[in-house]
């Protein structure tokens, strides 16, 4: 879909190159032509729309956000309602609760979240999934090393769960977080619904 009829218009999205698949990242949102500033430094953040904190490995990149000076940065940007969306290791730092993660993460989301809940590398699976929001059909996941959300409290609530349950994608106000990897299919449509999902400062998040 061409971005300037979905409603999101062209933005300039951050995504925290600390560690992690966010190159993947930056080719879909270039694809659907977003600009697109991979995130080093906390001043960065001031130059963006949105932004992506990537899969990859949760304790290291829990490591460089607090080596980096990115924590309280990252923490304000996503109380300023712009959109921030976490993807596998994403949703384990954005979440308040999480299973053996041995520093703190971003901690913003009203979301438990089970690390390596799905096994090791060689029990990923895809999955199609009725997500909350989006149009289109089903939406094929790619699940890899894949976190499990627990449990989800208000505002926070699910929007996206396999057959048998297991909550995989969450949203609160301007923040999401899935458990799978939208950015290596080629289906920008859950990008699309991420840079919808904006909120003015001050509005509480729903």
């Amino acid at each position: 879909m061409n971005p300037s009829t979905n409603g999101t218009g062209r933005k300039t999205v951050g995504v925290l190159a600390l560690q992690g698949d966010f190159r993947e990242h930056r080719e879909m949102l270039e694809s659907m032509g977003h600009a697109v500033r991979e995130i080093r430094k906390p001043g960065q953040l001031a130059d963006i729309d949105a932004l992506i904190v990537p899969g990859g490995e949760s304790t290291t990149i829990a490591r460089l956000i607090i080596s980096n000076g990115f924590h309280g940065p990252i923490r304000e940007f996503c109380a300023s309602g712009k959109p921030v969306w976490g993807t596998c290791a994403g949703a384990i730092l954005l979440a308040k609760q999480v299973d053996h993660l041995d520093r703190p993460g971003i901690e913003m989301m009203d979301i438990s979240v089970h690390r390596n809940a799905f096994g090791r590398q060689v029990d990923s699976f895809e999955a199609n999934l009725d997500v909350e929001g989006l149009d289109g059909g089903p939406f094929h996941a790619l699940f890899i090393r894949a976190p499990r959300i627990d449990a989800v409290s208000f505002p926070a609530h699910a929007i996206a769960a396999l057959e048998d349950g297991t909550i995989v994608a969450a949203r609160q106000g301007n923040l999401l977080a899935t458990s799978f990897h939208p950015e290596l299919t080629g289906d920008t449509r859950l990008h699309e619904l991420f840079l919808s999902i904006g909120r003015p400062p001050g509005v509480s998040a729903k």
